[in-house]
């Protein structure tokens, strides 16, 4: 059986055309990657549409998953900008509760 992947790029390229063309040059570097990593997307839908209001943002986060790497790439985002895990969990929508979680599987020290 043959696993589907999703073109990230495209749907995004589609959303800029169609939609937002005069934010297309500020999203065209993290388009031009050939894979996109989990926080390239979510850089890119940052930068597409902004924040999400509360109700929207907390039924997205219900339905995330992040992946080993995505979540080492975090975690070594906290490293290089010095933040805690409120400023890590706030810049990032996460709890701090999954940061901790994180830390201790992952072995990561700050």
């Amino acid at each position: 059986m043959k696993k589907s992947t999703i073109n990230y790029q495209q749907i995004f390229m589609d959303i800029l055309d169609a939609k937002y063309p005069e934010k297309k040059a500020a999203c065209l570097p993290l388009l031009r990657k050939e894979n996109l990593s989990e926080i390239d997307i979510i850089t890119l839908n940052h930068k597409i549409f902004g924040r999400a209001d509360k109700e929207t943002a907390d039924f997205n986060q219900k339905h995330r998953s992040y992946s080993k790497s995505a979540i080492v790439k975090i975690l070594d985002f906290q490293k290089k900008n010095n933040m805690n895990n409120l400023q890590l969990a706030s810049y990032f929508n996460l709890s701090r509760n999954t940061i901790t979680k994180w830390k201790k599987i992952f072995c990561v020290t700050n």
